[in-house]
C-alpha cells in the first residue's frame, strides 16, 4: 500500500510498528531492508504506522527473526480491522464522543451527515471511497451508530442542510428519495430538528464544510469537523467556541423547521 501522510491509528497497526522496532533491536533498517529484499523506506513506513504490512512482508520478518508467526498473527488482526484504518484521522475519537452525547448539532453541505443517512445512501458514498470488500462493514457501523437516537433518552439532535446535499442526486433517484422521506419521518421526532439553507442564500459560513458539535450532561463540549478525508476533534474551549459561532451563522441563514419540511417534500415530489 501507499503510505500515508500521518500514522494509522488502530491497535493491531501500532502493535505491528512496535513489535518490528523491537524485533530490529540495534541493526539499522538498511541493514533489514537489504537482509529482506525491502527498501528502507519501506520499513521505516511501517514501525512509523504509516504503511499497512503485507502477508508476505509478515512471514518474511517471522522467518528471519524466527518468531513463531508472531507477526503473521500480528497481521491477521490488522486484517480483521482494516475497516478501522480507512477511518479518517480522528473519527475514532469522534465516534467515542457521539455516543455520550446529549445533544448533537449536525451540519452538512454536499452530504446528508452520517447519523441520518439511509442504509442505500450511506452504501452509494462508501463504494465511492473505500475498498469494494470492506463497504459493507462500513456501512454496518454506520447503521449501528444510529442506535443512540433510539435508546431510552435519545440525545436531542439538529440537523442543517445545505440544499445542494438534497439534489445531489447521490445513487440515482430512489436513493435520494427514500433518503429525503426518511428525513421526513426522523424530522417528526420530539428530539429532532432539521432546518435546511437553500440554495439562494450565496456565501455565508457553512461553505467551509462539514461539522458536527457534542454537548455532555458532566463534560464540556467538542467539535468535529472532517474536509478532505481529514478529521478532526476540538476539545479545547476556544476552538469549540469559534465552531459554536459557525454553527450559529450557519443556521441563521436556514429556514425553518416548517419551511424546511416543505422544501424537502418539493424536492421528493420532483424525483
Amino acid at each position: 500500500m501507499v503510505a500515508q501522510k500521518d500514522p494509522y491509528e488502530f491497535p493491531a497497526m501500532r502493535a505491528f510498528a512496535t513489535e518490528l522496532e523491537a524485533w530490529r533491536g540495534v541493526m539499522s533498517k538498511v541493514e533489514l531492508a537489504e537482509s529482506l529484499g525491502y527498501t528502507p523506506q519501506l520499513i521505516g513506513q511501517i514501525e512509523g504506522g504509516k504503511n499497512i504490512p503485507s502477508k508476505k512482508f509478515a512471514e518474511d520478518l517471522d522467518t528471519f527473526f524466527e518468531t513463531n508467526g508472531v507477526f503473521v498473527r500480528l497481521w491477521k488482526l490488522i486484517a480483521e480491522t482494516k475497516h478501522i484504518s480507512a477511518l479518517p484521522p480522528g473519527f475514532p475519537r469522534f465516534l467515542e464522543l457521539e455516543g455520550e452525547a446529549s445533544a448533537m448539532r449536525a451540519f452538512g453541505v454536499l452530504l446528508v451527515p452520517g447519523l441520518v443517512q439511509t442504509e442505500a445512501y450511506a452504501r452509494a458514498i462508501l463504494r465511492t471511497i473505500q475498498q469494494s470488500d470492506a463497504v459493507e462493514q462500513f456501512v454496518a457501523s454506520r447503521m449501528e451508530r444510529k442506535a443512540i437516537l433510539n435508546r431510552e433518552k435519545p440525545p436531542r439532535l439538529w440537523v442543517t442542510l445545505d440544499e445542494r446535499s438534497l439534489r445531489s442526486g447521490i445513487g440515482g433517484p430512489d436513493v435520494m428519495r427514500g433518503q429525503l422521506e426518511h428525513l421526513l419521518e426522523i424530522s417528526k421526532r420530539p428530539n429532532v430538528m432539521v432546518e435546511v439553507v437553500t440554495e439562494t442564500e450565496g456565501e455565508y459560513a457553512g461553505l467551509e464544510g462539514d461539522l458536527v458539535l457534542l454537548s455532555f450532561e458532566n463534560q464540556p463540549d467538542a467539535a468535529y469537523t472532517e474536509a478532505s478525508g481529514r478529521g478532526q476533534v476540538v476539545e479545547d474551549p476556544a476552538g469549540v467556541a469559534e465552531f459554536h459561532v459557525r454553527y450559529d451563522l450557519i443556521r441563521g441563514h436556514a429556514r425553518p423547521v416548517n419551511e424546511s419540511r416543505k422544501l424537502i417534500e418539493s424536492i421528493l415530489e420532483s424525483l
